[in-house]
């Protein structure tokens, strides 16, 4: 899908891979880019930076978690640019731990990193599906596709968001829908600042150290092959989008690991624990 004089909306747009993604939809010439997150002013900042850059935006605040927002959001975009052509389902949060983790946080990452996308879908499916057109890029990790370490919510819940991703471009991508899983490894951005919030406490892995690195995990596994800055990613997005491809690695070793994963999957969870040993400090 070509980028120019479409209307996009970008969630968790405040900061980081969304802020990047919404800065270059703008310079790829949309219509009009829309800027959401539950940080209100955070999303102000990003669309007036893109304003006072010569192109049209709007902020909007919105909990993606909560359903009338994400109506809302489509609503509001429309009201002001037109139809939605494109959308990025970008929120997302982390939380460290494994089946011990509590329940209410269960439940705050599955509403954010879950069923956020759902919410999206069924607010724009209905109209992308009449006009025959539409695009929807679900941010997802490269978690979703292999594992996190030390976080069993993040895990499973980007699974489920590439999963969601699989069955909705199935479903209806003979009837225009296009989607994309966006799976990155480390990023720089404010993923564990967002994750604070939202939890309100300190469940987050214990290897973040300062840095924050989204969506691989904020963890040193992810950042084995690198840490990428938001702008390289929203490129190598842009670049897909116009391709329509499904699956957006802006870390290409993700592939590899992938298809190792499913040509002798007891060998790879082996490797997964003796990486898991080496990155704990541990004795092999």
């Amino acid at each position: 899908m070509e980028i120019a004089n479409k209307v996009a909306v970008v969630t968790g747009g405040a900061s980081g891979i969304g802020r990047s993604i919404a800065a270059a939809l703008a310079i790829a010439g949309a219509k009009g880019v829309v800027v959401a997150d539950i940080d209100g002013p955070g999303a102000a900042k990003a669309a007036a930076d893109i304003e006072a850059a010569g192109f049209p935006a709007l902020a909007m605040s919105a909990d993606m978690s909560h359903e009338p927002d994400v109506q809302a959001l489509v609503a509001g975009a429309e009201d002001v640019f037109g139809p939605v052509d494109l959308f990025f389902s970008n929120a997302g949060i982390i939380v460290a731990g494994g089946v011990e983790v509590p329940d209410d946080a269960w439940q705050r990452i599955w509403a954010i990193n879950v069923q956020s996308h759902i919410y999206s879908a069924r607010a724009l499916l209905p109209g992308m599906l009449a006009r025959g057109s539409g695009y929807i890029v679900i941010t997802a990790s490269a978690a979703g596709l292999l594992t996190q370490l030390g976080s069993a919510p993040y895990a499973v819940t980007k699974h489920a968001a590439v999963s969601l991703a699989e069955w909705l471009s199935i479903t209806y991508g003979e009837r225009g829908l296009r989607v994309s899983a966006l799976c990155p490894q480390a990023v720089t951005s404010n993923l564990l600042a967002t994750s604070r919030r939202e939890l309100r406490e300190e469940a987050l892995p214990a290897d973040a150290g300062t840095a924050d690195i989204s969506t691989g995990g904020g963890s040193a596994q992810a950042a084995v092959d690198g840490v990428l800055d938001p702008d390289d990613v929203a490129a190598t997005v842009l670049e897909a989008v116009r391709a329509e491809q499904f699956l957006i690695l802006p870390h290409p070793e993700v592939a590899t690991y992938e298809r190792r994963r499913a040509e002798d999957r007891d060998r790879w969870l082996g490797g997964m624990r003796r990486l898991q040993t080496r990155l704990s400090g541990q004795p092999d």
